[in-house]
């Protein structure tokens, strides 16, 4: 048995490669070998959001407040609230993030493949967050 004791994991900036905007990465787990889920709580302020990317394993978040936005290439922009859960299937391309006024944190789940557990790609415009 491990133990993760609260305020023992540094948190990080998200990078300006990832993301758009003030983005806070909070570890909360990475599952040692032969293992492979991780989670993080990772918080956007109003209008920050990931760049578009997939996983090659899938991913769930787990909305736990604010108000959000997520987005899967050639859908519709859906708002996400506290205590929705959304699931990207293995290689959907997507992004998510906060709304433009409201702040929005969700755990992010995902599992490794090939030590790999996401793959990022261009950033998210202006317009395409605004659903233009």
């Amino acid at each position: 048995m491990e133990i993760k004791r609260a305020g023992t994991q540094a948190s990080a900036n998200g990078p300006s490669d990832w993301f758009r905007g003030t983005v806070r990465i909070d570890p909360l787990f990475a599952a040692p070998e032969p293992a492979r889920v991780q989670g993080a709580s990772v918080t956007f302020e109003p209008g920050a959001r990931t760049a578009w990317h997939t996983h090659p394993l899938g991913q769930t978040l787990i909305v736990t407040s604010g108000c959000g936005r997520v987005q899967r290439e050639g859908g519709p922009i859906e708002e996400i609230r506290p205590g929705d859960v959304v699931w990207f299937t293995p290689g959907e391309k997507h992004w998510h993030g906060a709304t433009p006024s409201t702040a929005m944190t969700h755990i992010a789940i995902q599992e490794k493949l090939n030590a790999k557990v996401v793959e990022w790609m261009e950033q998210v415009s202006d317009e395409q967050y605004q659903g233009r």
